[in-house]
């Protein structure tokens, strides 16, 4: 009697430890976290402004798609246009490699699907985001972006 008792107790933890296991959430390892710090000396050339600003974002490796938010302050004026530009490593300037569309005012959030090669060069550290301005019409502040430490 007491080997039965013993091995339902045994099936009983093993189901209780199964259930436990599969109720788990899923597996994040596809998202892939991003920063970056706006500032125009990061700009080139290096502009003369007090503007600073930060992108938060996520991409997901499966499905390529980008998430962004871009928070900034202290511009010269109004943002007139903001773009992730690449491939460039920091100090060097690319062409815009996804623009930045809709509301301009901070915070500036968006969504879209990458190309695996734009995905590519984002996670490789060769893309920049920046927000320009009329008195900074290539752009007043830059930030590389990263991978979030």
């Amino acid at each position: 009697m007491i080997h039965v008792r013993t091995a339902f107790l045994g099936v009983l933890v093993a189901a209780v430890f199964g259930l436990s296991a599969c109720n788990k959430a899923p597996a994040t390892s596809h998202l892939v976290a991003l920063s970056a710090q706006l500032a125009g000396g990061s700009e080139v050339p290096p502009t003369n402004s007090s503007g600073k600003g930060s992108l938060e974002a996520t991409l997901d490796k499966q499905t390529n798609v980008l998430t962004w938010t871009v928070t900034y302050s202290e511009l010269s004026g109004p943002a007139t246009a903001a773009h992730f530009h690449g491939p460039a490593i920091a100090g060097a300037a690319a062409g815009v490699a996804l623009p930045i569309s809709g509301k301009l005012e901070s915070p500036i959030k968006g969504e879209a699907t990458l190309t695996p090669e734009q995905s590519a060069d984002l996670l490789a550290g060769k893309w920049y985001v920046n927000v320009h301005s009329a008195a900074d019409p290539n752009g007043e502040i830059r930030g590389q972006v990263a991978l979030r430490s």
